[in-house]
């Protein structure tokens, strides 16, 4: 069986990217990394593979803690209502099963369909863990070395300080 991180692997390679990859029992939610993760460092993520009213593709990439709001995200990103993409969408898409998205699995959008919305704490943050397009790895990255991938490929990632979006709306 091929492995799918390779080509990610190669990529980061050719950018001068250097990252460390930590292998694992298949991990499929948050809770699970959080039980099974051990101390290794830095920021962890949510990512969210979400489909507005339109057709416009999102993922959203968020520290794993921070409160992801679905009933007013789409006022944040500026498009219509959201839901989740289904599996087969994702999989058409980015190229990975659900448990397996990352902000790597942009890699495989040769459409450039996903738009990239990005949590301003793992914009800003030093170290940062991610799937390599599987779920029984994660490898860890700084965070200017993964938007200097991500611009690699063509993305310029909207960040958004989500922890402002709720202090505002609770202002109201």
């Amino acid at each position: 069986m091929s492995n799918p991180s390779t080509v990610l692997f190669d990529q980061l390679a050719k950018l001068g990217i250097e990252t460390t990859t930590h292998e694992h029992v298949p991990l499929f939610t948050v809770e699970d990394s959080q039980n099974l993760r051990g101390d290794l460092p830095g920021l962890h993520s949510k990512n969210l593979f979400v489909k507005d009213k339109k057709g416009e593709l999102w993922l959203v990439v968020a520290e794993e803690e921070t409160e992801i709001r679905m009933n007013h995200l789409h006022k944040r990103l500026g498009c219509a209502r959201l839901s989740f993409g289904k599996p087969e969408l994702l999989i058409a898409t980015l190229g990975v099963k659900p448990g397996s998205v990352t902000p790597f699995a942009l890699i495989n959008d040769m459409g450039r369909k996903v738009r990239l919305a990005l949590d301003a704490k793992l914009a800003n943050g030093n170290v940062l863990n991610f799937h390599p397009l599987r779920n029984d790895r994660t490898t860890t990255i700084s965070s200017a070395d993964l938007l200097k991938f991500i611009t690699s490929l063509g993305y310029e990632a909207l960040i958004i300080d989500f922890e402002a979006d709720l202090e505002s709306a609770g202002a109201n």
